[in-house]
């Protein structure tokens, strides 16, 4: 009864003690459990790890130790949670695709990026790392506070020295409570110099900052889409980063092409990605996947994705990115704790809580050194003043009864301090040799300096910093890697253009449709009659059809034989070499199977109602379409001009509106028109007769008549010849044309006809892959009814197959009649173009008499 009156009932109200309760529940966690600290980047569980092992001497020169062992320390001294929780923060330390740098050197099953977990820890052994040792350095030096442990038996660190900005390097994610970090990981040598920018300019800005600390850099690689969201992160502390894998695309020589995924974005589970592709290609909504491979091993990740034939690699690896978690979005919140509290930081804060922490453990490192070398120069110090008295110091030993009453006698006499006298009285005999009064005065000379120094780092905080530079330089040069996440601008960010030079270049199609671009001036000129140079590497099968001037900035509005156009931007097109083989059109526009490209035409503007686009097709019709009709293109593309069967569509020509047209036939003849003619139609119109094309006739180009310059007209055997357009009379349209080359054995059929003037260049490609640039001027004017002389020396059974016009330069120096001939292997050879059938010929350029009569 007693002890119930003696107790103490307060009544207090359970909504109040709730909250308090779960304040207390919320900030043991938020501070003692999930977040990092912004000093070393850790979280009490990660560093009761490391502490727990650098103390028990498990570092990485050491022999591995069973995970089991350090599980057990760490639980039983310095965190009193389950021993899965610390197993996993212990792995995940060792898990390359997890840490950009890692802390834990793990031997064994330590799980794998498909999402395997590691193995037990009694079957696992783990060290540290170098890198964790630097996390480590000088905490024996009083460097960081210490505090006791769960049962106050033991004294451990509250935050550990941290020679390496860890917060950035490694990152951290956690969950706590009504809050949460996700710090992505980040290059170390990157980081350190942002830090060292920092040190040097205390005012500098995060854009400054930003130029160097480029942006996350993670341990799986791929690629960061937008550095807009990346600088959002790095002023607000908060920013959603979008990252992609890494893809590429194979051609194989049948025809199949295959995707080959070398990278994937962090964090995520490999096996998962194969999975979601799987059920998408069962669902249907990732087609043209015959199969998917994983062949990742020691070397790095390897999914090969391998195409049906029918199936449009870009297209297909786009919707890859869409459905699946190829391409995510990195939610970066820069939160950590900060002087006991939790907050969100830009860039530069991060970094200034990392510089001052270093100062404050520097300071207390140099303050330790200091007390340390004063304390022994201290005691050298009564060495040195012993070993001037000895024969004194030695009879005052002998003569006192005890150790204490040496001692006394000695403070008294030479006023040495009670720690000097100790240790007099532990002097050895031997040490009272000369030559150990000469070490004894060389250590304490070396101490003085020592002293020196730090009382001169300690008085001068510039110093200091200096000193942080230093450890941060030796840190990038024994750890620093080259960055494996690519940064890539969103095409939303910047107008790529504005990183592209407008220069011209040349755009070169395959008959199998591999296109490419090369400068302009990789083709040099040759004189009439030459060899050549191998334009394109081909397969025995293909060969080089088609051939288009153009300009980086230009739109080429692609027009397919079908009918059909799309449009690109002429910089789209890849970029090879002379000799390069180039890329599949089918990689570059979005075309069906068995559409082949007809004519490329380059403009600047599409939204232009002055200018005309003059097609024509094979069978002879023409059609007249404003250009504004086809300026809104989709990517499937769209129908240009609605084609008869058996027909095809042949070329495309931008005209004012008062121009003159010349269509050219495969039999020799043309018809020259005015575009008045042909009266304006609707985009899919299919069009109005150009020409009465008689027998086999076909036409083969269509020009736009040019009166200060000249008809050139090619034939598949290699000749050709230059007619002033002036012997074209004007015809109403729907004519049969007059003859413009004569189509003999010698010559073989047309070709081609061109505009030409002495400036321009020719591009002529056989169908065995030859090409030769020749200069126009080579060729004198002649008839109209003439067969004209040759222009490219063919190998035997070679067939010319297609010609194009080059634009003038401002400087186009000739090049003498030898020249040196590459082949496709690339050996090189001199040919001499000087021939008999290189010259113009009387006869033949003299009409026959059947010439005549017509």
């Amino acid at each position: 009864m007693d002890n119930i009156l003696n107790e103490r009932i307060d009544l207090i109200n359970i909504e109040d003690e709730m909250q308090r309760a779960y304040i207390d529940y919320s900030m043991s966690v938020i501070v003692g459990r999930a977040l990092p600290d912004a000093r070393d980047g850790l979280k009490p569980g990660n560093r009761r790890i490391l502490y727990a092992m650098k103390e028990r001497g498990w570092t990485h020169s050491k022999a591995f130790v069973k995970c089991a062992k350090v599980v057990g320390e760490v639980i039983g001294n310095y965190h009193p949670h389950g021993d899965t929780a610390v197993y996993d923060t212990l792995v995940r330390m060792a898990q390359e695709w997890a840490m950009r740098g890692m802390l834990i050197d793990g031997q064994g099953n330590f799980g794998s990026i498909d999402g395997d977990r590691a193995a037990a820890y009694r079957y696992t052994e783990c060290r540290l790392r170098p890198l964790a040792e630097e996390m480590l350095a000088d905490i024996d030096k009083n460097t960081v506070d210490m505090r006791p442990n769960f049962d106050e038996s033991l004294m451990e660190p509250s935050v550990l020295p941290a020679r390496v900005p860890n917060l950035l390097v490694n990152g951290s994610t956690g969950i706590a409570v009504g809050m949460a970090t996700n710090i992505p990981p980040h290059n170390l040598g990157e980081v350190i110099d942002g830090t060292i920018l920092l040190i040097d300019n205390p005012e500098a800005t995060i854009d400054e900052l930003h130029e160097l600390i480029k942006g996350p850099d993670f341990p799986t690689g791929g690629t960061v889409y937008g550095l807009n969201a990346v600088r959002d992160f790095y002023t607000t502390g908060r920013g959603k980063i979008k990252v992609r894998g890494k893809a590429e695309i194979e051609e194989e020589d049948n025809g199949k092409a295959r995707i080959i995924i070398t990278e994937i974005p962090y964090a995520l589970n490999k096996t998962l990605l194969i999975q979601k592709m799987v059920h998408l290609v069962r669902d249907k909504k990732l087609e043209g996947i015959s199969d998917i491979r994983d062949e990742s091993g020691k070397e790095g990740i390897r999914l090969v994705i391998e195409l049906k034939r029918n199936a449009v690699p870009n297209v297909l690896l786009n919707n890859i990115f869409k459905h699946t978690q190829m391409e995510q979005t990195f939610g970066g919140i820069m939160l950590a704790i900060d002087k006991g509290k939790p907050r969100v930081m830009n860039l530069k804060e991060a970094l200034q809580c990392f510089i001052d922490h270093r100062f404050e453990v520097i300071t207390r490192r140099t303050q330790f050194d200091l007390e340390k070398a004063q304390a022994r120069a201290h005691i050298l110090e009564g060495y040195l003043l012993a070993m001037d008295n000895m024969d004194d110091v030695v009879r005052i030993i002998r003569d006192s009864k005890n150790r204490e009453e040496a001692q006394e006698r000695l403070m008294s006499k030479f006023g040495f301090s009670e720690i000097q006298a100790k240790a007099i009285l532990d002097m050895r005999l031997y040490q009272l040799t000369g030559l150990e009064r000469e070490k004894v005065e060389a250590e304490y000379a070396e101490l003085k300096k020592l002293i020196e120094y730090l009382e001169d780092l300690l008085a001068n905080p510039d110093k200091i910093y200096g000193v942080i530079k230093e450890d941060l330089e030796q840190i990038r040069a024994k750890y620093g890697e080259h960055r494996k996440t690519d940064l890539s601008i969103d095409e939303g960010e910047i107008d790529i253009e504005d990183l592209i030079a407008d220069e011209p270049c040349v755009i070169t199609l395959s008959n199998t449709g591999y296109i490419k671009r090369v400068p302009s001036d990789t083709y040099r000129q040759q004189r009439r009659g030459g060899k050549g140079v191998v334009g394109m590497s081909t397969k025995d099968e293909d060969f080089v059809e088609h051939i288009f001037s153009a300009s980086t900035h230009d739109y080429l509005l692609c027009f397919t034989e079908e009918g059909r156009m799309y449009w690109l931007k002429a910089y789209y097109v890849p970029e090879g070499t002379r000799q390069s083989r180039g890329r599949s059109l089918a990689n570059v526009l979005q075309m069906g199977q068995d559409e082949k490209l007809a004519a490329i035409l380059c403009v600047r503007e599409l939204n232009d109602d002055s200018h005309n686009l003059i097609m024509a097709t094979k069978k002879g019709t023409v059609k007249k379409t404003v250009l504004s009709a086809y300026k809104n293109v989709r990517a499937a593309g769209i129908n240009a001009i609605n084609i008869d069967e058996g027909d095809e569509l042949i070329g495309v020509k931008l005209t004012s509106g008062d121009d003159e047209i010349i269509l050219s036939m495969r039999n020799g003849k043309a018809i020259r028109f005015n575009e008045k003619d042909a009266r304006p139609m609707g985009r899919v119109a299919r069009g109005v007769r150009g020409v009465r094309l008689e027998g086999d006739d076909e036409v083969v180009t269509v020009e736009i008549v040019d009166t200060e310059s000249t008809m050139m007209a090619i034939t598949e055997n290699g000749y050709g010849k230059r007619t002033s357009f002036d012997e074209y009379r004007t015809q109403t349209r729907g004519g049969k044309g007059i003859i413009s080359i004569q189509t003999t054995d010698r010559n073989g059929k047309v070709v081609s006809a061109h505009a030409v003037t002495d400036e321009h260049k020719l591009m002529l490609i056989s169908e065995g892959g030859q090409m030769i640039c020749i200069g126009a001027s080579d060729l004198r004017v002649i008839g109209r009814n003439t067969q004209g002389v040759r222009l490219f020396n063919l190998k035997e059974g070679d067939k010319l197959v297609s010609a194009a016009v080059l634009e003038p330069e401002d400087e186009s120096p000739e090049e003498p009649a030898a020249e040196e001939v590459e082949n496709a292997e690339g050996e090189a050879s001199v040919e001499n173009a000087d021939n008999a059938a290189a010259e113009p010929n009387s006869e033949t350029d003299k009409p026959t008499d059947e010439q005549a009569g017509e």
